[in-house]
């Protein structure tokens, strides 16, 4: 079944959604390399290696971000910020929203956790259609 519902007409605004989705990443794999400390204390101390998941999640989004901005095999991309996502969404959001004791925190996790969900979503949505001016399945 061949439709055009979505295939992207403006390379302005793919390039503008591109820049909107993967800032975020950016922004955050970096604080992950200048506050490395802060996202070692969100997760779960019982998880091993902290630094080391913490480092190697920063690099990860890092790639698959710039994948999706430079449309450089954003597929693959997609993927790399799916496997950032998954694991943070679960593990630290999922975490903090149910075992976390202030109320307020919770609720603010579970809202951290449907926005990942939502982004999850996003990059599964690349990982199918790239980001490129035509999108659709080859």
């Amino acid at each position: 079944m061949d439709t055009d519902d979505l295939r992207i007409t403006s390379p302005a605004i793919g390039l503008i959604a591109r820049i909107l989705f993967t800032l975020i990443f950016f922004l955050s794999g970096i604080t992950h390399f200048t506050a490395m400390k802060s996202y070692i204390d969100l997760m779960p101390a019982a998880i091993p290696f902290r630094a080391f998941w913490v480092t190697i999640s920063a690099v990860v989004e890092l790639l698959g971000a710039a994948m999706i901005l430079f449309n450089y095999r954003p597929r693959l991309g997609g993927w790399l910020i799916v496997i950032f996502l998954v694991p943070v969404t679960i593990v630290v959001h999922g975490t903090a929203m149910i075992m976390l004791p202030d109320p307020i925190m919770r609720t603010v996790n579970v809202s951290m956790f449907l926005k990942g969900l939502a982004m999850i979503a996003c990059a599964l949505f690349i990982t199918q259609f790239g980001v490129t001016a035509d999108a659709k399945p080859s």
